[in-house]
């Protein structure tokens, strides 16, 4: 392993677990937390949860789990490249999305509105309630008990109202302090990740042709690229070469462009990191623009496209209408969950009835949740 930079995350410094364990005898914390992400419930789940097209759709599309596995790859490359800790950052790149609701985004929104009288619906959130509390793997503890990094990694956004909730992992929000350099690679490995593979996803599903890409500087640069050097080649050969070199130019310039500002800043320490006025990862000028470019060409060509928006109006719909059924009478639900809503409903009124209820769909595939929607309303349907 390549000897780490003195302001990345290292075992021996790392803020600890919520409950003391015994150190690991042959990995590091940071490979602990990554091998116990990978065996837990809720990332085996993301392979029947999609990004931008319902599941049930093709097999070809990205799934939160091909998804995942893709931001890992990228972020490894990165942290590798700057001596920062390769261990962490794959392991927040693969608990990112794990509090993902069924149907993406439309589901997450759906979700969100139902619990708006609730304390609302956040994917960050629901995904470190997932590591901390609703995984159920250990006697001692419940969730996976994460070190303080990886659960710094995974908590992407809060708002004030719930960061004074989350103690010390709440206090860099709350005193507008930056995530350790790990944490903040992540987030732009994931960026490069869903851009580009929402590229070959969307012509996959007609929703975007190659010549309409052309008007994307990012993609015509390199398109222009790859027809000089193979001039006859077409069709997916095409696609794939031009996005190779796409993601190349993002993570090459992601990489010396963060080299330059950590050198210019001075830091030293995670410390430093933390305290630094501005995040320290990021693109050179040109190339944010050229990814803004695509991100936006993206939202509006397929995110807005008339199939996706259709597709995410079912996904709504199912989603609130679950929610409805199940927080009018919890006794809808399998006994685990009604047992966990009466629990909760206990602690906290209504409020914790509701969340007990917002665990239960937001832990739903995309197949599960059209299913369970079939079985409360189809009269013809099984239960």
């Amino acid at each position: 392993m390549t000897e780490l930079a003195t302001y990345a995350a290292h075992d021996a410094e790392s803020r600890g677990r919520r409950y003391a364990e015994e150190a690991p005898a042959y990995r590091s914390e940071y490979q602990r937390d990554r091998d116990r992400i990978v065996h837990s419930t809720a990332f085996r789940r993301l392979v029947y949860k999609t990004q931008v097209f319902v599941n049930h759709e093709g097999d070809l599309y990205r799934t939160r789990l091909t998804h995942s596995l893709e931001v890992a790859q990228i972020a490894q490359t990165i942290a590798h490249a700057l001596a920062l800790n390769e261990e962490l950052s794959e392991a927040i790149c693969l608990a990112h999305d794990v509090g993902h609701t069924p149907f993406g985004h439309a589901g997450q929104d759906a979700l969100n509105e139902c619990m708006l009288d609730f304390g609302g619906f956040e994917h960050n959130l629901q995904s470190l309630r997932i590591v901390d509390e609703l995984e159920e793997h250990y006697a001692e503890f419940n969730g996976l008990n994460l070190t303080f990094e990886c659960r710094e990694g995974i908590l992407k956004h809060c708002s004030h109202n719930n960061a004074v909730l989350l103690g010390e992992l709440g206090e860099r929000f709350l005193k507008r302090q930056q995530p350790g350099l790990e944490a903040q690679l992540a987030n732009f490995a994931d960026e490069i990740a869903y851009n580009n593979h929402d590229v070959d996803d969307g012509i996959r599903a007609g929703l975007i042709t190659v010549e309409e890409l052309l008007q994307v500087p990012l993609f015509h640069l390199y398109h222009g690229e790859v027809l000089a050097k193979y001039p006859q080649l077409t069709g997916r050969r095409l696609v794939f070469e031009v996005l190779r070199r796409m993601i190349n130019r993002l993570v090459s310039d992601l990489i010396a462009a963060s080299a330059a500002r950590l050198q210019d800043s001075g830091v030293r320490t995670i410390a430093d990191v933390r305290a630094h006025s501005k995040p320290l990862v990021g693109f050179s000028d040109d190339t944010a623009e050229l990814n803004h470019g695509l991100k936006t060409f993206l939202r509006e060509h397929v995110y807005k496209h008339y199939k996706v928006r259709r597709m995410t109006s079912k996904a709504r719909r199912v989603v609130s209408a679950l929610f409805d059924a199940f927080l009018n009478d919890p006794g809808l639900m399998p006994d685990e969950h009604k047992g966990t809503s009466a629990r909760l409903e206990k602690i906290q009124g209504t409020a914790g009835r509701a969340r007990a209820v917002a665990d239960y769909i937001a832990g739903m595939t995309d197949r599960y949740a059209i299913l369970e929607h079939r079985r409360l309303f189809d009269p013809g349907e099984r239960t």
